[in-house]
């Protein structure tokens, strides 16, 4: 059996790491009794496999985690079962029977939406900063990566961005940023946009798949036939 569970990440636990985050996903999963199926070798360890990194301190609505299990279960009350397990800030929103042919969330991901706040600019401003952006034909950008300096062309991966409204400390923005071949930053936008932003708060809120023609979010996949999936606001 192939489930996969989308959660949340807000408040402190936002601090903790991707790597920690699996190590927490591990011991709740086990905590609650899942049948995991577990790879084979020298060290088995158990089959999860997750979803495109979240930055460390960034939050999401949109996390997720497929798990293969050595047996089917009745999963409907595994959003309660687990959150009650996890961390405070993590809570489970959703889960759903896939097909075991499934793409990877890796492979599948082709963009994500974020809301960012930024801080010591008003709308005017920004909105002047996104306009710039998007006229643009190219936003070249130069960095050392793995000890080599590599020039980088954001403006494809910038699908969509716009300011959405004022915060106290400035204002929030909103962009959809692809992931393929290599994922867009939030932080490499803003670091890239004339003047450059700084954020304050940064908020995954959607993660999108292509599916055919059409744009779903991972949890939306079709489940195999005779199964059920249940999904909690």
């Amino acid at each position: 059996m192939h489930l996969r569970f989308r959660f949340n990440k807000s408040g402190k636990v936002r601090f903790t790491s991707h790597r920690d985050v699996a190590r927490i996903w591990e011991r709740v999963l086990r905590r609650a009794g899942l049948p995991l199926a577990y790879s084979e070798g020298f060290s088995p360890r158990p089959r999860l496999s997750f979803g495109l990194a979240l930055s460390t301190g960034y939050e999401s609505d949109a996390e997720y985690l497929d798990a293969r299990l050595r047996e089917p279960i009745d999963f409907h009350d595994l959003p309660e079962r687990l959150s009650a397990l996890l961390p405070v800030g993590m809570d489970v929103t959703g889960v759903v029977e896939i097909p075991s042919s499934a793409d990877s969330l890796q492979q599948a991901v082709t963009s994500c939406r974020w809301e960012v706040d930024v801080i010591g600019v008003d709308e005017q401003i920004a909105a002047e900063a996104v306009a710039r952006a998007l006229a643009a034909t190219e936003i070249v950008v130069t960095r050392e990566r793995k000890g080599k300096q590599v020039t980088d062309d954001l403006r494809p991966g910038v699908l969509a961005l716009d300011v959405l409204e004022p915060t106290e400390s400035g204002c929030r923005l909103a962009a959809e940023l692809g992931t393929q071949p290599r994922a867009l930053r939030p932080a490499e936008l803003l670091n890239a946009l004339e003047p450059r932003l700084e954020a304050l708060v940064v908020r995954r809120t959607h993660q999108w798949i292509t599916a055919g023609d059409e744009r779903c979010e991972p949890l939306a996949i079709a489940p195999s036939p005779a199964t059920s999936n249940i999904e909690v606001s």
